[in-house]
């Protein structure tokens, strides 16, 4: 098939293209380069330099490659920018995603993939590991750009008769994510112990995620691929982690006994976030594999190196 992967040169979508072309897929990749890098981009893909919002351009691409599939996981991703310039979210996160939906629809396209979000577009959970069929109460304006994606792609597939798989992911960590600019607490940590320097927790780090590595990932992405009926699954553990039993792993993947700093807690934060993967189990034949000890030893490995 051929595959369109949007934010190919970035953390995640960058090893779902690997997978692809592995797999013996024709994989184009579409990456503005803000946060990804040229070293991500696996050389077997064709490359393209541009933005999603950019709704001419797409429109165009679309009609040069006649995709099969979209794997969509190019998004602005940073919860505190979106607090401060939702704008600036919806535009990247809804308009872009409406640009590759319409592209879409016009050229024949057969399956759209989407990189939600479990824990934003939960909310503060009242069940604890939450499913698919937990109430969806976001409280940031990217888990509401999130969530208004999925509903424009549920309107598409019944409009165009494409298929679906939204992925709702949970905190996911690994190799090549960017310790910089909107990066996840596990890179940050990582370059801030390599680097020598002091960690800081926000407030009492006991809030808890669900973490998921990297390769886990791509394996549900590739599982989705091929399954034929449209889907909704959670990507996660099922298993809570606090911030600071994540920094103890880390520290001593690191062979060291150097305290992280407590600084004022985040505005907006979660206390809780954890979810159920019970249905791409069922659905998919999909559960995680890696355990959060052994992804952070390879993950602070890579940091290293």
């Amino acid at each position: 098939m051929k595959i369109l992967v949007t934010g190919g040169a970035g953390f995640i979508a960058s090893h779902v293209a690997d997978r692809y072309i592995e797999l013996g897929h024709r994989v184009v990749i579409l990456d503005n380069l803000t946060s990804g890098a040229m070293d991500n981009v696996n050389p077997k893909a064709i490359f393209i330099e541009g933005d999603i919002t950019d709704e001419e351009r797409v429109a165009r691409l679309f009609e040069e490659h006649q995709f099969d599939v979209v794997n969509h996981h190019a998004a602005q991703m940073d919860v505190r920018r979106s607090v401060e310039d939702p704008s600036f979210d919806a535009n990247i996160n809804i308009l872009g995603t409406l640009n590759l939906l319409k592209a879409g629809s016009k050229t024949g396209l057969k399956k759209f993939m989407f990189a939600s979000t479990g824990g934003a577009v939960y909310g503060e959970q009242q069940q604890f590991p939450a499913d698919e069929n937990h109430p969806t109460n976001p409280v940031s304006p990217y888990g509401i750009s999130k969530l208004a994606c999925e509903k424009y792609i549920y309107y598409f597939s019944l409009e165009f008769g494409m298929t679906y798989a939204i992925a709702r992911y949970a905190n996911i960590y690994g190799p090549r994510q960017n310790p910089h600019g909107e990066a996840g607490v596990v890179a940050i940590f990582s370059r801030k112990l390599v680097e020598g320097t002091a960690a800081t927790i926000n407030g009492d780090g006991l809030q808890t995620r669900d973490y998921v590595y990297v390769s886990d990932v791509v394996e549900a992405n590739a599982k989705a691929l091929q399954h034929q009926k449209s889907i909704l699954f959670n990507v996660g553990t099922g298993v809570e982690s606090s911030v600071v039993t994540l920094y103890a792993l880390l520290a001593s993947a690191a062979k060291t006994d150097a305290p992280a700093q407590h600084g004022p807690a985040a505005a907006g934060e979660q206390r809780r976030s954890v979810i159920s993967a019970r249905h791409a189990e069922e659905t998919l034949g999909w559960e995680p594999k890696v355990s959060l000890e052994m992804g952070l030893k390879i993950t602070y490995k890579w940091f290293e190196h």
